[in-house]
């Protein structure tokens, strides 16, 4: 290297020391940078633009008046041999544009140029920058070259969040708004817009009937509309759902499926009876209103084709809805005498107009949304119990062998709450037989409450009553509740109970299955499989480590020829050096089980060790006679595959 820079590095100094603000680059020696220097390679350090010898001549030989402006050009050159000791300094053409390029942080700001007096950093700066040139100096490693310079700062770029070292690459991360595996509940609000609008809202109806949050639904929603499977949204759409299981997530999408097959019926039901010009607006709203099919076959039933129209629909035609109307808003204009007609069937007496009005106001008061909502939340405070009994003709005419089964639920009573599933299922397969009858117990209670504040708060008239009309409103609410409102809680009940034991049936079904499946198998042993049987014998297959088939046979133990059969059994299990015997569960399994134990016991098949164990023949027989049993074992007898 020239002699130049190094002048021009001890001239620097010598200006440096008589300026107060920048005492900490006196802690960088000219020995260090020498050092540097040696042990570096030269072909490594890039050439540093030479100035031409008569540039150091005028330097010295400077005027007065210009030794202002000398001692800021040896400031700016000293900052930069500074920082060439650690970074290799581009070409004069690179650096120029460099400076030049505006950066994105400085946009808005007032650009800078070269002329512009430059800022003399701050202690804190240098002294990091100083730090930071001696942690360069002392690595083996090449320093980086991407440090911006502007003026006489060093401006260090902020490391990028993606960018890591030594660290494996982050994942990532579909959804940038919110961090992984957290919720996400403003994915698009709670408001969901379905193809059939109902006057209750999917979302919370979802979120009442699963138990599950709202915005966990409302994102549901969208996801199943998105048509993402299960097993998808389980996996990687856990901060959607709240980490949900797969179980929850198929009884959401059942729950969501039925909400909208009653919503699609509603809206079918509403154009039917808007062509044949029978819908009201009462109408309208009490189908809006309905959330199971329960609901919607209690208010569509007078209007389905080919019924022959419920009372209220009869005293409707007989023109006694206005008299009903004006009962419940305007009573003391009432005059049911003016609407009899001598010769008119169901309008001749007065107790036939009444009892055409007490129909009309009890239809109008099963059909209200606030009434049905009281009245069940009655029945959830109180003791409801289903109760079953054998049926009079059953017991007269019928099986003996099938009444006996259901011996259980002859006189059967439990709560609602507390009815085990099987108990359901075995008390709607006697009742589908005609064996036992089955009823809904509501205590006297609940019907007494609902009665009183039906009259007194809910249909209150806003007017006065006269003693023979409160008696109609009275019998009006307890022909509602017997005859409209009791079947119908009858039916939910019962249809709650049964859609809730099918589910658990199929439950532990599969968990049945999964314990099965998951039961540790016997490896490294060969098998003697033995299916039991009386007149068809007991059907022998012997198995090795590697499942392959090695010998089937047939065998008499239960009819008189156990002894010879044994010594059979005995040559088998030599032969193929089998110490296992497996019995099935089926027809002459415990005889067949007190045969081998027997033999083991008098150490028949000595030096053997034998031991046996029974399982489960569920489903082989079926197996046996399957195409995929035929496929696999296309040479054996079906008992002998069974085996």
């Amino acid at each position: 290297m020239s002699s130049l820079p190094r002048r021009v590095k001890s001239e620097a100094k010598a200006v440096i020391s008589e300026d107060d603000e920048l005492p900490s680059f006196l802690n960088l020696s000219s020995e260090s940078e020498e050092e540097e220097e040696e042990w570096k390679p030269k072909s490594k350090i890039a050439k540093r633009p030479q100035l031409p010898n008569k540039n150091e001549a005028k330097t010295k030989k400077v005027a007065a008046p210009r030794a202002a402006a000398a001692r800021k050009n040896v400031k700016k050159v000293a900052i930069k041999e500074e920082m060439d000791v650690s970074l290799p300094i581009a070409p004069a053409e690179d650096y120029r544009k460099q400076l030049l390029k505006p950066k994105e942080e400085d946009v808005g700001t007032k650009p800078k140029t070269l002329n512009q007096k430059p800022e003399v950093p701050k202690k804190m700066e240098i002294k990091s920058f100083q730090e930071k040139t001696i942690k360069s100096l002392e690595s083996d490693e090449k320093p980086s070259t991407s440090v911006p310079v502007v003026g006489n700062q060093v401006k260090h770029e902020k490391s990028e969040k993606d960018f890591a070292f030594d660290e494996p690459p982050l994942k990532k991360i579909k959804l940038t708004t919110c961090p992984e595996g957290k919720p996400v509940k403003n994915l698009g609000g709670n408001r969901v817009k379905e193809e059939f609008e109902m006057n209750w809202d999917i979302v919370q109806a979802l979120s009442e009937i699963t138990n599950v949050e709202p915005w966990v639904c409302a994102n549901l929603i969208r996801l199943f509309r998105e048509e993402n499977t299960i097993p998808f949204i389980a996996r990687y759409r856990k901060e959607l759902i709240n980490n949900l299981e797969a179980d929850a997530l198929r009884e959401v999408q059942q729950t969501l499926e039925e909400l909208r097959t009653v919503a699609k019926k509603t809206h079918t039901m509403i154009q039917k009876l808007k062509k044949e010009g029978k819908l009201s607006g009462c109408i309208l709203t009490a189908l809006l209103n309905c959330r199971t099919l329960e609901e919607l076959d209690h208010v569509s039933a007078p209007y389905k084709t080919g019924s022959k129209g419920t009372k209220a629909q009869r005293a409707k035609q007989l023109g006694l809805e206005p008299a009903a109307l004006s009962f419940l808003q305007n009573p003391m204009e009432l005059n049911l005498f003016s609407y009899i007609r001598p010769n008119t069937k169901g309008l001749s007496t007065i107790q036939e107009v009444e009892a055409g009005v007490q129909h009309i106001l009890a239809d109008i008061f099963a059909k209200d949304k606030d009434t049905l909502d009281f009245i069940r939340k009655k029945c959830q405070q109180r003791y409801i119990s289903i109760q079953s009994a054998l049926a009079k003709l059953s017991s007269k005419s019928g099986n003996e062998k099938d009444i006996n089964k259901f011996q259980l639920y002859h006189e059967f009573s439990c709560n609602i709450k507390n009815i085990q599933h099987h108990q359901i299922l075995a008390i709607n397969r006697g009742e589908n037989l005609k064996i036992l009858t089955v009823k809904v117990n509501i205590p006297d209670g609940v019907k007494n409450e609902f009665c009183w504040w039906c009259v007194n708060e809910r249909w209150r008239p806003k007017q006065f009553l006269k003693p023979e009309l409160m008696r109609i409103l009275r019998n009006s609410v307890e022909d509602a509740y017997k005859r409209l409102i009791y079947p119908l809680l009858c039916r939910e009940f019962r249809s709650k109970l049964t859609s809730d034991a099918e589910k658990e049936s199929v439950m532990m079904f599969g968990r049945n299955l999964r314990q099965l499946l998951l039961t540790s198998p016997v490896r490294g042993r060969t098998l003697m499989g033995v299916d039991p049987g009386y007149k068809h014998g007991c059907k022998l297959a012997i198995i090795s480590p590697t499942s392959q088939i090695l010998h089937t046979d047939v065998v008499y133990l239960h009819s008189g020829q156990g002894f010879c059969e044994a010594e059979k059994i005995k040559r088998l299990l030599l032969q193929y050096n089998c110490s296992t015997v497996v019995i099935g569960n089926g027809t002459a399994c415990r005889e067949t089980e007190a045969y081998f134990a027997d033999l083991i016991m008098k150490k028949y098949f000595a030096p053997l060790d034998v031991v046996y164990c029974i399982v489960s023949e569920a489903g082989a027989s079926i197996y046996s006679v399957s195409p995929e049993a035929c496929k696999e074992m296309p040479d054996l007898d079906p008992n002998l595959r069974s085996a």
